[in-house]
């Protein structure tokens, strides 16, 4: 059975509107067994040589903690109805995602317009961030989103 299709239309959505998800807390097994399929750096893979690193530990990976934060996005977004998104700006991880580390992610609507091409939807920008329990920035960046209109 698929997911019904979202509601909230490119009309329905407010400049400045905000989101936050629930938590989620990250364990090593969860970094150690994603890196090795995705990742296979040595300070993602492998805890006792991560322990030399830079970080001191095994850390979960770039492409890791986009993923986590698509998930949680998906809990407050996904009520959208999103054509595609169409690029990142601005994208930074600003501190590693560790194990143990309870994270959660907030959305704010930067600006939308409607499309000029007369097509039936418009581009929205929003501003992701995704932070730990010591309310540390681990990732942020703007998205660049199609959204469908009602016409």
């Amino acid at each position: 059975m698929s997911a019904p299709r979202p509601m909230l239309k490119f009309e329905d959505l407010e400049i400045g509107e905000k989101r936050r998800s629930s938590s989620r807390t990250i364990t090593q097994d969860e970094i150690v067994k994603f890196a090795r399929q995705y990742d296979p750096q040595w300070f993602h893979t492998d805890p006792e040589a991560a322990k030399q690193s830079t970080f001191g530990e095994v850390v979960a990976s770039g492409v890791h903690v986009l993923a986590i934060w698509r998930q949680l996005d998906h809990e407050i977004n996904s009520d959208i109805d999103f054509v595609c998104g169409v690029g990142f700006d601005n994208f930074r991880l600003k501190n590693a995602l560790r194990p143990g580390d309870t994270v959660y992610v907030t959305s704010r609507l930067l600006s939308k317009e409607k499309s000029k091409s007369g097509k039936p939807r418009g581009t929205c920008v929003g501003y992701y961030e995704m932070r730990n329990q010591n309310d540390e920035i681990v990732l942020h960046f703007e998205s660049i989103n199609l959204v469908h209109t009602r016409n």
